[in-house]
């Protein structure tokens, strides 16, 4: 049996939580450091507004913890995208083939119940209105100020930074030798509004979907909740002539949303309150690599922070705790130290990718969502998955209903968009898409798939060629 760790991990958010399960469940010595209260004794300002969506990746962790069925009770499944446009009328694009979908859940019974998993089992402590203010890589060990004015030093055998995208162990990470880093800011921020349930505890709108207005430079979004509101999001730039900047006063935000949102408007009764009372929060991409130093592994938004436009940031973290937990099983016979490396050689590039597909998935989502050729490649790309199913898989159900790599979603998925793009400028006729030629179109491409997936790009060139 493996010897008992003094772990410390900072950060009790959403993926320290997690990964203090994993830990204890493995018989080690865990201590959770978080600067916050616990938001299970009072309400806590968890530095974020925006619903959460669940998906493969999040409940295959999620299911090697035993909680997916229990979470699945308070989940509710959107199985597509409901694009309110301009002139008032509703297209409804579904996310992937029937019966996958992706699930609206909240941050904080989410969290919480993380946590009180962790707390069912004796070897996992948390410790609350703590700071952290250094770390010490050569004698591992932390530093934290605490509510009460003291500064205490804690000594571990690893310590994982958990905590978030301006992390305090990255920060000190950030020192050390050949250590990358950068971090973005869109020119987007967000601020979140409300739609609350009718009377009988209904919803307003389409419960089972993720409802979207686009209007090109920004737009709004709402998640079902299960007391039968919705938590909007109102995506807009900070600066310029529509902006945060300039929606200020009431008589300029009414009738902002009257020109450009009226179908919602008619449903956020508090739309001056929240408005004013709410934070306007910002949008940052953070990459860096090694993911590790020494003793000390970085996992989540402290690792890889991305922008929440592919709903993914929450589904990688939670993909970081399986996947290193996965490796500390393989790897029983090496130390933590060179697991970590492995991790983080292997993952990294992950991170990297997904962050740059939300960032993507911004411009689709506020942009290309309400543009016809779009909307046809999308129902295209429908076809394929469910008439090739072992053949074509879209980007975005590659990122969203399997657990491939996220740097295999960029790349292939590239791949997939571009070949969708051939077939819809060959065959642009819905009427066309089971005919002969196109179903030999589509078998000689994917026979690249079948023959070699290591010389893919050979053989993907050769058919280009061949197909032309």
């Amino acid at each position: 049996m493996e010897a008992k760790k003094n772990i410390s991990i900072v950060g009790a958010g959403l993926v320290g939580s997690m990964w203090a399960c994993f830990m204890a469940k493995k018989g080690h010595n865990v201590n959770v450091f978080e600067r916050r209260g616990d938001m299970r004794v009072k309400e806590v300002d968890a530095g974020k507004s925006i619903n959460l969506a669940l998906s493969t990746r999040g409940w295959q962790a999620l299911k090697e913890l035993g909680m997916e069925a229990e979470l699945k009770k308070i989940a509710i499944p959107m199985k597509g995208r409901m694009i309110h446009q301009e002139d008032g009328t509703q297209d409804f694009q579904p996310y992937g083939k029937e019966g996958q979908a992706i699930y609206s859940i909240s941050r904080g019974e989410l969290n919480k119940a993380l946590m009180n998993r962790a707390d069912e089992d004796s070897n996992s402590v948390f410790h609350f209105d703590y700071k952290c203010e250094h770390v010490d890589f050569e004698h591992k060990t932390l530093k934290f100020s605490t509510h009460d004015g003291e500064i205490r030093t804690i000594s571990s055998d690893y310590i994982f930074g958990a905590d978030g995208a301006f992390s305090a162990v990255r920060y000190d990470m950030q020192r050390t030798h050949n250590f990358n880093y950068s971090q973005q800011f869109l020119e987007h921020g967000y601020k979140e509004l409300c739609i609350p349930p009718n009377a009988d505890g209904t919803h307003k709108l389409e419960k089972n979907a993720l409802h979207i207005w686009p209007r090109k430079s920004f737009m709004l979004i709402a998640l079902p909740n299960l007391d039968g509101s919705f938590t909007v999001t109102l995506f807009l730039q900070f600066k310029g002539k529509e902006s945060f900047e300039t929606l200020d006063e009431d008589h300029e935000i009414i009738p902002f949303f009257e020109k450009y949102f009226p179908t919602a408007l008619q449903h956020i009764p508090d739309l001056i309150k929240d408005y004013k009372e709410n934070p306007t929060g910002s949008l940052v991409t953070v990459k860096c690599s090694p993911w590790h130093y020494k003793h000390a592994c970085l996992l989540g938004d402290a690792a890889h922070a991305v922008v929440p436009f592919y709903g993914q940031g929450m589904n990688a973290g939670f993909q970081d705790c399986y996947v290193l937990n996965n490796l500390l099983d393989k790897y029983k016979d090496k130390e933590w130290e060179d697991v970590f490396e492995i991790f983080s050689e292997e993952h990294a590039k992950n991170g990297q990718a997904i962050a740059d597909l939300a960032v993507r998935n911004f411009i689709e989502m506020r942009d290309d969502t309400a543009d016809d050729h779009f909307l046809q490649r999308k129902k295209l790309e429908l076809n394929l998955m469910n008439t090739y199913p072992d053949l074509y898989k879209s980007q975005y159900q590659m990122v969203t209903f399997t657990t491939e790599p996220y740097y295999d979603a960029l790349t292939k998925g590239d791949e997939q968009t571009d070949f969708a793009e051939q077939l819809l400028n060959e065959f642009p006729n819905k009427e066309d898409w089971n005919n002969s030629a196109f179903d030999k179109k589509v078998r000689n491409r994917f026979l690249v798939f079948k023959i070699s997936d290591k010389h893919r790009e050979y053989f993907y060139l050769f058919f280009k060629c061949i197909n032309k």
